[in-house]
């Protein structure tokens, strides 16, 4: 006999209870709920959908395995690559988007915490095993089922194979060391000079590390000297291939427009400052591609060009920013790798994952800070480079229980923040999530670069200086927006040029550089805190102020964002414009509106002008969010807090917020007690990526 929903609760419900229940069959009952809880904004129609499809294909499923199904899809919107049974059941409510706590639950309504009461693990486990929509993660055998079963995880089948895709591919690329210089030694001193003792050459370390593995990561904070090692790490590997007449095909490649121009501007300083013959400098690239465009993506489809049965031309490839990249991307990146070829992943482990599912950075340097290097690594290391591990508080491993790690190395001391940078203490204390320590440093205003301002309601003139002039309370940090505008009007080409004059593009590099210089950031889009609300009090404040001419869509100054990649524009998402006002034509006395953006192609300093109409996909960009502006750096920026504890608020966030910083850093909170309960909660994402020890 057909059970109906309320079976499944251990106890019977109380009159308000059954009231809510219809007199249905359990799957009926079950799609129901799920409607409420769409209603209420908990679950995804997405999720609600993917149920009703499993429920049409089996008509008898276990409202068990349903509910499940419900929440594993459910959580991939918030990063999550699996559900874990065992974990839901110790935090049921965790796996729905609840208000934030605090905030009425709209009425009763049945929570799985209340479905799932007094159920223990093997029991649901067992109840989702025995469905046919399921296949154990170790039968070769199972059909295409929609979902896969490893261990307590359950996941969606594409998911499962995203993760396999990467375990194999990295398993093979570890298992495969590469030979080494004989003379590596003189050439890791040529490039870093001679062991000193302390402190530690981390760099020389990731760079020794790096020439006998296929696969290796260096990640470390801002400042630690990520892209001057990976710049040596290419000299160090090209330097004995072009002596032998067959130089490598190096290609270098970030997640974003915005991070590759950065990269490319950073590595074309540094490779001019290499210790190495010209031949050698001169095979070394510098301009940097988007990894959608080195895969070669294909528009309106998940798939690339690139792939397992068409690989990348490449010997080398490095890619930045690599906490960007989701687990979907770096299945397909591996996948298109050449079995020869060499990966570098750079980036801080440290930093918000993906906004896909997935914290594979993440994943994959769980055991960086401790080493975790086995004796014969630690040993090889020391004889190569002339450095004492000894000194050091790394853990002892075994290549056998830690195989992953013994191709990792975590960069530990900052240039940039160092014990006189007030960003750099404040981000150390957050990401220790030292929340009274944070506190006392933005209190003591000890230091010049960091600040705090308490808002007095949404009104706060505060809000309008910092707008204006980056004023974050204390001394005048440096400007706000008030500046890029200025810049605009001052810097303005004479009347008469034509369009294709080189001062146009001069110019307009001087607004996008001047832009720079400040950034609003925010946690969330909505609210008066948040992306939407900031953006029209930016923009009211600098038309009160006379800075723009008017507050329609299109008007000179506005600066936009790219919401979506454009492959005819050959603009990316995460892409910043400024709406600038340029001759109509070659000859012409007339103006139209253009937007200049940075070109993200390689070409460090270039433009490039498009037209307002043939965007679609931009935001005005006076705020962004922290998961944008990962792979950009401001000069000064300014991280606004919401009024009530959200869900996105974790250390990751603040602290990424904080890393945004080159030299100056303000917190602007509307309430007390936000900042502190951010920086004690961590981001959660579950995955089973690297489960079996890799």
């Amino acid at each position: 006999m057909m059970r109906t929903f309320a079976d499944l609760l251990p106890t019977p419900l109380d009159a308000e209870g059954l009231a809510r229940l219809s007199p249905l069959t359990a799957v009926d009952d079950l799609l129901t709920l799920l409607e409420r809880w769409v209603e209420r904004g908990w679950l995804r129609a997405l999720d609600k959908a993917f149920v009703a499809f499993l429920a049409e294909r089996d008509p008898l499923a276990d409202p068990l395995l349903l509910l499940a199904a419900a929440l594993t899809s459910h959580q991939l919107g918030h990063g999550h690559v699996c559900l874990d049974l065992n974990a839901t059941l110790a935090e049921p409510d965790f796996a729905l988007s609840l208000p934030p706590e605090g905030d009425a639950l709209s009425g009763p309504l049945l929570l799985p915490s209340q479905l799932l009461q007094n159920l223990d693990g093997a029991t649901w486990r067992r109840a989702v095993a025995q469905s046919v929509l399921v296949a154990e993660a170790d039968d070769s055998n199972a059909a295409e089922a929609p979902l896969v079963l490893s261990g307590s995880r359950l996941y969606l089948r594409r998911y499962w194979n995203y993760e396999r895709r990467i375990d194999e591919a990295l398993g093979r690329r570890l298992a495969a060391p590469e030979p080494t210089p004989d003379d590596l030694r003189v050439r890791l001193d040529q490039l870093f000079g001679p062991a000193t003792g302390e402190p530690i050459d981390w760099q020389k370390l990731a760079c020794a590390l790096a020439t006998r593995g296929a696969f290796s990561i260096v990640t470390g904070g801002p400042g630690t000297g990520k892209t001057t090692t990976v710049v040596r790490l290419l000299a160090l590997l090209q330097a004995p291939a072009v002596a032998a007449g067959q130089p490598l095909r190096i290609r270098l490649a970030a997640p974003t427009g915005k991070a590759a121009a950065r990269l490319t501007e950073s590595i074309s300083a540094q490779v001019l400052n290499l210790k190495v013959s010209e031949d050698v400098r001169d095979k070394i690239p510098s301009a940097v591609t988007t990894v959608h465009r080195l895969l070669g993506s294909r528009p309106g489809t998940r798939h690339f060009r690139h792939n397992a049965a068409n690989p990348l031309p490449l010997d080398v490839l490095v890619v930045d920013e690599a906490s960007m990249i989701d687990l979907e991307m770096m299945a397909n990146l591996l996948d298109a790798l050449p079995t020869h070829a060499r990966l570098v992943l750079l980036g801080d482990k440290d930093q918000l994952a993906s906004v896909e599912a997935g914290a594979v950075l993440g994943d994959l340097c769980r055991d960086a800070e401790a080493g975790r290097y086995s004796p014969q690594t630690r040993t090889w290391l020391e004889q190569v480079s002339g450095e004492n591990l000894g000194t050091g508080e790394l853990q002892e491993g075994s290549a056998e229980q830690f195989p992953l790690a013994q191709q990792v190395v975590m960069l530990r001391h900052s240039r940039r923040f160092g014990q006189s940078s007030g960003i750099g203490q404040l981000a150390r204390q957050v990401n220790r999530q030292n929340a009274p320590g944070a506190r006392t440093l933005l209190q003591e205003r000890a230091y010049p670069d960091i600040y705090s301002v308490q808002l007095k309601g949404e009104q706060d003139r505060a809000l309008e200086r910092l707008v204006l002039d980056g004023h974050g309370g204390g001394e005048d940090p440096p400007q706000g927006y008030r500046h890029y505008l200025q810049v605009l009007r001052d810097t303005r080409p004479a009347p008469g040029l034509s369009l294709d004059d080189l001062a146009w593009s001069d110019w307009a590099r001087q607004v996008l550089t001047a832009f720079d210089t400040f950034q609003l950031l925010c946690a969330v889009r909505k609210g008066p805190w948040g992306v939407e609300g900031l953006n029209q009090l930016a923009t009211r404040t600098l038309l009160d102020h006379g800075l723009i001419e008017n507050d329609s869509q299109w008007y000179e100054g506005r600066p936009v964002l790219m919401t979506r990649n454009d492959y005819g524009l050959g603009l990316m998402n995460g892409d910043i414009g400024i709406v600038l006002r340029l001759p109509e034509t070659t000859g012409s006395e007339h103006q139209v509106l253009r937007v200049a953006f940075a070109r993200n192609d390689g070409k460090s300093g270039g433009v490039r002008f498009v037209l307002p109409s043939r965007l679609n996909d931009v935001d005005t960009v006076y705020a962004m969010t922290v998961h944008k502006s990962q792979g950009s750096e401001f000069t000064h920026t300014a991280l606004v807090l919401p009024d009530a504890l959200n869900p996105v608020l974790t250390k990751e966030l603040i602290y990424t917020g904080i890393t945004r910083a080159k030299s100056w850093f303000s917190l602007i909170e509307p309430r007390q007690g936000v900042f502190e309960e951010a920086v004690k909660r961590r981001v959660k994402r579950l995955s089973g990526l690297l489960a079996d020890n890799l």
